[in-house]
């Protein structure tokens, strides 16, 4: 199975590039999957109802999330209510959403995607090992291939988790840092890895805001209005193919479309 897992989408920029070359991509990369996370998608900041649907209009199968989903109470229902929207697995017990599902691709083959977030300089939440856990006791025996979205900032987490997953899990791989790293790797227990996606969004920025606002806050220290950064945009995740047999990954490589003017 070929999938594509692309990191934050960020702003408006972000959905344009994604409504102009999300659809092309299934055919000329022959993807059976598309993944994406989309919680900055709507401002830089949260994800609202309209942008979350037409983000799935444009072609990406289903959406992963993170610490920004509750910025547009809109989008509360919307969690409840779709299969193609889940939230961080390990929040209280009772938060509106999901966070794993499970569902069939094509040809009777089934795959699970679960959403983690992390703890180290996040907002709180549940042990994501041990919700982990939990929830691989949870997915039907017969699910080979799944795959984890993991939340998080620092690096050390991220890696920690994904090597207590290898073997027992097809790929797992970080978001929300927007900087895609140089580390897509397979494990020795078959498990596909990297530390970030990076981002779809506007390059020429800081993690997509404009950069002279974030430099003055650096600098002074003093609160700035953020904005959206323009320019040319590109698409970063990675490219999958699993072995539908034994859910392992085959390969992995880094995925950047280029610049794009959109």
């Amino acid at each position: 199975m070929r999938i594509l897992f692309l990191g934050d989408i960020f702003g408006r920029p972000g959905r344009k590039a994604i409504a102009a070359k999300v659809r092309h991509l299934r055919e000329e990369l022959a993807l059976d999957l598309i993944v994406a996370n989309g919680e900055n998608a709507s401002q830089g900041i949260g994800l609202s109802i309209k942008n979350a649907q037409q983000l799935l209009e444009y072609g990406i199968d289903l959406l992963t999330s993170g610490n920004h989903i509750w910025k547009y109470s809109n989008i509360y229902a919307f969690l409840k209510t779709s299969d193609k929207l889940i939230r961080p697995a390990n929040l209280p017990e009772g938060t509106r959403g999901k966070g794993w599902t499970s569902f069939k691709v094509r040809d009777e083959v089934h795959v699970a995607v679960i959403n983690l977030q992390g703890r180290v300089f996040m907002d709180p939440a549940e042990c994501p090992f041990h919700t982990a856990d939990k929830i691989l006791n949870e997915i039907d025996p017969e699910i080979k291939i799944i795959l984890v979205d993991f939340h998080a900032e620092a690096t050390s987490e991220k890696q920690s988790l994904g090597r207590y997953l290898d073997g027992r899990i097809s790929a797992m791989v970080g978001t929300h840092t927007h900087v895609q790293t140089n580390d897509a790797r397979i494990f020795q227990g078959g498990t596909g890895y990297i530390t970030d996606l990076g981002m779809c969004g506007p390059i020429e920025s800081c993690l997509g805001l404009s950069p002279n606002p974030v430099i003055k806050r650096f600098v002074t220290g003093l609160p700035q209005k953020w904005k959206v950064a323009g320019g040319p945009v590109e698409l970063q995740g990675v490219l999958l193919e699993i072995d539908e047999e034994t859910g392992r990954t085959v390969s992995i490589e880094t995925y950047n479309s280029g610049r794009m003017t959109v």
